[in-house]
Protein backbone atom coordinates (compact mmCIF):
# COMPACT_ATOMS: atom_id res chain seq x y z
CA UNK A 1 0.00 0.00 0.00
CA UNK A 2 1.16 3.60 -0.97
CA UNK A 3 2.33 5.72 1.95
CA UNK A 4 -0.95 8.18 1.25
CA UNK A 5 -2.91 4.86 1.83
CA UNK A 6 -1.37 3.88 4.49
CA UNK A 7 -1.74 6.72 6.51
CA UNK A 8 -5.50 7.21 5.98
CA UNK A 9 -6.46 3.55 6.88
CA UNK A 10 -4.10 4.13 9.77
CA UNK A 11 -6.24 7.34 11.10
CA UNK A 12 -9.74 4.86 10.46
CA UNK A 13 -8.01 2.35 12.44
CA UNK A 14 -7.52 4.41 15.48
CA UNK A 15 -11.00 6.27 15.15
CA UNK A 16 -12.35 2.30 15.02
CA UNK A 17 -10.07 1.99 18.02
CA UNK A 18 -11.69 5.40 20.53
CA UNK A 19 -15.01 3.75 18.64
CA UNK A 20 -14.43 0.81 20.41
CA UNK A 21 -13.04 1.35 23.57
CA UNK A 22 -15.29 0.10 26.08
CA UNK A 23 -17.41 -1.60 23.91
CA UNK A 24 -15.54 -4.78 23.60
CA UNK A 25 -16.83 -8.08 25.54
CA UNK A 26 -14.53 -8.12 28.65
CA UNK A 27 -11.22 -9.90 28.76
CA UNK A 28 -9.85 -10.43 32.22
CA UNK A 29 -6.26 -8.47 31.19
CA UNK A 30 -8.73 -6.15 29.82
CA UNK A 31 -8.89 -5.47 25.64
CA UNK A 32 -6.78 -2.86 23.36
CA UNK A 33 -8.86 -1.76 21.05
CA UNK A 34 -6.46 -0.49 18.71
CA UNK A 35 -4.66 -4.03 18.98
CA UNK A 36 -8.12 -5.60 18.07
CA UNK A 37 -8.58 -3.47 15.30
CA UNK A 38 -5.43 -4.52 13.92
CA UNK A 39 -5.54 -7.93 14.51
CA UNK A 40 -9.16 -8.45 13.05
CA UNK A 41 -7.60 -6.64 9.57
CA UNK A 42 -4.60 -8.98 9.82
CA UNK A 43 -6.86 -12.48 10.31
CA UNK A 44 -9.77 -11.17 7.80
CA UNK A 45 -6.88 -10.20 5.28
CA UNK A 46 -4.00 -12.09 6.00
CA UNK A 47 -1.65 -9.37 5.86
CA UNK A 48 -1.33 -6.08 8.08
CA UNK A 49 -3.09 -3.56 6.64
CA UNK A 50 0.64 -2.20 5.70
CA UNK A 51 1.27 -5.24 3.76
CA UNK A 52 -2.16 -5.03 1.25
CA UNK A 53 -2.49 -3.88 -2.20
CA UNK A 54 -3.87 -0.23 -2.75
CA UNK A 55 -6.96 -2.63 -4.62
CA UNK A 56 -8.06 -3.28 -0.82
CA UNK A 57 -8.25 -0.03 0.60
CA UNK A 58 -11.97 0.81 0.42
CA UNK A 59 -12.73 -3.03 0.90
CA UNK A 60 -10.18 -2.16 4.44
CA UNK A 61 -12.73 0.48 5.14
CA UNK A 62 -15.72 -0.83 4.74
CA UNK A 63 -14.57 -3.84 7.16
CA UNK A 64 -13.72 -1.03 9.65
CA UNK A 65 -17.36 0.13 9.55
CA UNK A 66 -18.50 -3.62 10.14
CA UNK A 67 -16.20 -4.03 13.18
CA UNK A 68 -17.46 -0.90 14.59
CA UNK A 69 -21.09 -2.25 14.45
CA UNK A 70 -20.44 -5.51 15.28
CA UNK A 71 -17.55 -5.04 18.28
CA UNK A 72 -16.76 -8.51 19.27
Amino acid sequence: MNEENKKKLWTKILEAGDYLKDKLPKHPKGRNSYAHVALEIKNNFKSSYKDLPDEKFNEVIEYLVFLKQNPS
